[in-house]
Parts: C-alpha cells; sequence; structure tokens
C-alpha cells in the first residue's frame, strides 16, 4: 500500500500541491473547501491558469469530469484557463472519452506513481527528497592511479595500466544562509548580529553531516566556480562500476540543521549599562526567522575507488573529485607492507613478491642486486653479515661462489666489519708506537 492510498480526501489535495510545485508550476495554491464548485487547487504555468480537481477515490466517472468542466468554464483568470483532474484511482471509459472531447487533462493512480518516481517523492512515506542531475567532472582513474604509483622506486608501470575502478556520486548539499538579527533594551540596541554563512553538507543520510575540512574546501571552491556538468552516460566509460547515491533528506531535513546550527553559533551573552549606571547581561539568541536560506544548492561528488592488484597484493586509492582537483582519503600505494607505516619519504615495490615496503624492510638481493624485501626474502649469514635473495637457487648459487672465494674477497661480504677491523689495528699500531 502507497502512501496515497492512506491520505484523506483533504490531505490529498496538499499532497497534489506539493507534486505540481515540484514539477515547475507556478503559484499552486489549494482553495477553501466550502463553496469550491469543482475547483481544489488553481495553478499557473506558461499557457496560463489550471483548475484541479482532485479526486481520492477508486474509479472516477464521466459526471466528475463535467462538473470540472463547468467549474473551468465558469472560472475568472487572465488569460487561458485549462481543466485537470487527478485521481489516485482510474478512469471509466466514459470519463476518458469526455476528457477528451472538452480538452480536460486526466492523471490517474499509475501516473501519479511516475511522476513521483521523476520528482522523487517516495510514494510510500511522503517525503520529497532533493533531485540533482549536476556533478563535478571526474577525471579518467588510470591517469590518477599512474600519478599515485610514478613515486614509488622500481615499481613497473604497466601494472597500474588496468585498475579496477568504481565511481560513486556522493551527495553534497551547499546552504547559503543569512542572519539579521537585532537585541534591543530599554536603553537601546546592545548587539546585532549580520552574516553570512555556507554550509556544506554529506546529503549522504537525512539531515546530513559536516564534511571533513578537506572535502567542504574541495567543493566550496569549485561549486563557486560553476564547474559542475550534466551526469550523462559518458560518466561509466573509464569506469568498471558506476554507483549514484540518492539524497536521503528533502530540503527541510537540510535546512533545519543548519539553521539551528546558525542560531548556536550566533548565540552570544552581552553586557550592558543601564541608565542607572547598573550593569547587566542578556541572552542574545538569534530566532529562527533571522536566519534566512538564501539558496540550497545540491551537486554530486565524484567518489574513486581503485585497486590494483600486483601479484597478489592489493593496492587501494580513494580520492574524492571536483573538477580541478583531487582530495584523497585512503593511500594505500604510498604504505610499508611490512609495517604499515606510512610516513616515509621513499617506498621500492619487491619484484619478488610484489609488496612495496618502506626503507626499513627493503634490501639488495645479493645475487641480482635489485631490491628485495625483508618478507618474502630467504636470509643467511657470510661473514657474519646477513645477506637477502630472492629464493633458495639463488642462495645455493651464492654459497658455491662464497665457497670459491679467497680469504680477502669472502671477508669483504662484511664491509663495515672490515672496517672496524681495521681501524683497531691502526689503534693498536699507533699505541704501541707510542709505547716505544
Amino acid at each position: 500500500m502507497t502512501l496515497l492510498d492512506e491520505l484523506s480526501g483533504y490531505e490529498f489535495e496538499e499532497k497534489t500541491v506539493r507534486i505540481f510545485e515540484k514539477l515547475g508550476y507556478e503559484n499552486v495554491r489549494q482553495l477553501p473547501r466550502t463553496g469550491d464548485k469543482g475547483r481544489d487547487v488553481v495553478m499557473e504555468d506558461g499557457d496560463g491558469t489550471v483548475v484541479v480537481e482532485c479526486k481520492h477515490t477508486e474509479t472516477f466517472g464521466r459526471p466528475v469530469v463535467q462538473k470540472l468542466h463547468s467549474a473551468v468554464e465558469t472560472y475568472e483568470a487572465d488569460g487561458s484557463t485549462r481543466g485537470m483532474v487527478v485521481t489516485t484511482g482510474r478512469f471509466t471509459s466514459p470519463a476518458q472519452e469526455y476528457a477528451e472531447k472538452v480538452g480536460i487533462e486526466l492523471t490517474d493512480g499509475r501516473d501519479l506513481r511516475e511522476i513521483g518516481d521523476e520528482i522523487g517523492m517516495d510514494m510510500y512515506n511522503g517525503r520529497i527528497e532533493v533531485l540533482c542531475d549536476r556533478c563535478f567532472e571526474a577525471d579518467d582513474p588510470a591517469v590518477t592511479v599512474r600519478d599515485a604509483f610514478r613515486g614509488i622506486e622500481n615499481f613497473p608501470a604497466s601494472l597500474a595500466d588496468e585498475p579496477d575502478t568504481a565511481l560513486t556520486l556522493h551527495p553534497v548539499v551547499a546552504v547559503e544562509t543569512e542572519t539579521d538579527a537585532v537585541f534591543e533594551t530599554g536603553v537601546g540596541v546592545v548587539h546585532r548580529v549580520h552574516d553570512s554563512d555556507t554550509v556544506y553538507l554529506d546529503a549522504g543520510r537525512r539531515g546530513g553531516d559536516t564534511l571533513p575540512s578537506e572535502v567542504e574546501a574541495l567543493v566550496s571552491r569549485d561549486l563557486g566556480a560553476d564547474t559542475t556538468v550534466e551526469i550523462d552516460d559518458g560518466f561509466e566509460d573509464p569506469f568498471d562500476e558506476v554507483n549514484v547515491q540518492r539524497f536521503e533528506g528533502t530540503e527541510e531535513d537540510y535546512v533545519d540543521p543548519v539553521v539551528e546550527r546558525r542560531r548556536d553559533e550566533h548565540a552570544t551573552t552581552v553586557r550592558y549599562t543601564g541608565d542607572n549606571n547598573v550593569t547587566y547581561t542578556k541572552d542574545c539568541v538569534p530566532d529562527g526567522s533571522d536566519v534566512d536560506v538564501v539558496d540550497l544548492t545540491p551537486v554530486y561528488l565524484p567518489r574513486v575507488r581503485a585497486n590494483v592488484d600486483a601479484r597478489g597484493y592489493d593496492y587501494p586509492y580513494e580520492w574524492y573529485e571536483t573538477t580541478t582537483a583531487k582530495e584523497v582519503t585512503e593511500d594505500g600505494v604510498h604504505r610499508c607492507v611490512q609495517c604499515g607505516g606510512s610516513d616515509a619519504e621513499t617506498y621500492t615495490f619487491c619484484e619478488n613478491c610484489g609488496s612495496i615496503n618502506c626503507p626499513s624492510h627493503t634490501k639488495t638481493e645479493r645475487v641480482e642486486g635489485e631490491p628485495v624485501c625483508t618478507g618474502c626474502a630467504v636470509t643467511e649469514r657470510f661473514a657474519l653479515s646477513k645477506k637477502y635473495f630472492y629464493d633458495e637457487t639463488n642462495l645455493e648459487s651464492f654459497r658455491d661462489e662464497y665457497a670459491g672465494m679467497p680469504a680477502h674477497e669472502k671477508a669483504m661480504e662484511n664491509k663495515p666489519l672490515v672496517g672496524a677491523a681495521a681501524v683497531a689495528l691502526v689503534l693498536v699500531v699507533l699505541f704501541a708506537v707510542q709505547m716505544l
């Protein structure tokens, strides 16, 4: 059962007014119930005046259409006048035939449900949600991903050529307000408020949440520059998946909390001196009527999530994007697989296993001379120095090589130890010379 089925006749008329306002009709008004003569709602559009009869019935017959036709003929208005019948039910065949003959437009329950989908009205809970067809433009995500991996040492660029990508068009509303309030006492004006502000809300839930400051800065800069584009099928081309989130609230759901927020922000207590030279205090809190909502602008903010699979390791990268800038919210690229650290100056890709690592967990493979991580490397000590190898094969190869080395070459596998020994030897010699 939909909301329409549960409404009383008068409630249905109120709902009809809201529907036609959302459809763009002007001066939509509900007429008094006494002596309406078949006219329940009157409104204007570019072609003149429209007189609407609302019937909350299962079946709508010819007599009601005839009644409205007479009401249209006798209605006094500037310009042309036409009639429309709106019902939650259906029209009989005679009603449809007569309406076509006299030029009365018919809208039945099925039409209303289609209109509800068009204007964002949830017929199950009666809410008219914010509709939006504008969004910031999103770049090809592969370009952003390649740029992210460009700073990773030893990373093969080809591995980032085809990331898995998902685009979510995230609902955001910008609520612009002006607050004007004057607070007076017997001595005159003691406090004034005159301020303008725009609040940016995450509109993914009713009431909205304040956007993170970095994302808010991103939106405010580009929304003010009018850099949005119309949503079309082209968004799907560079992405594997595209999701459009609904604006879960009505305009009121977003506006009311903002008004309360502005009232709270400007609430203050002032001190003033009366005519009797006594100091008083006054709590000054703007009324809701002091906060004027100048504009509410909905827009979709692209949130892109990409993932690169490099030999079994997943590297997620997520960002919000406007037409001119991006704000990264998750960086799984510049993070060490071994320790999870994300504050290193450099990161290196391990060709052996596919991991990205910080300098502390990156070593040089003894046989190949290439980077290898401490997580996958096979290790063994030679001349008391720990050596790192891709695998057992390379380790065995170096064992054979090491066995055939002269003693001085073996010693050089531990250069710090050789250096320390040399320093110690020099000190011993110097000491011996001094003792002579």
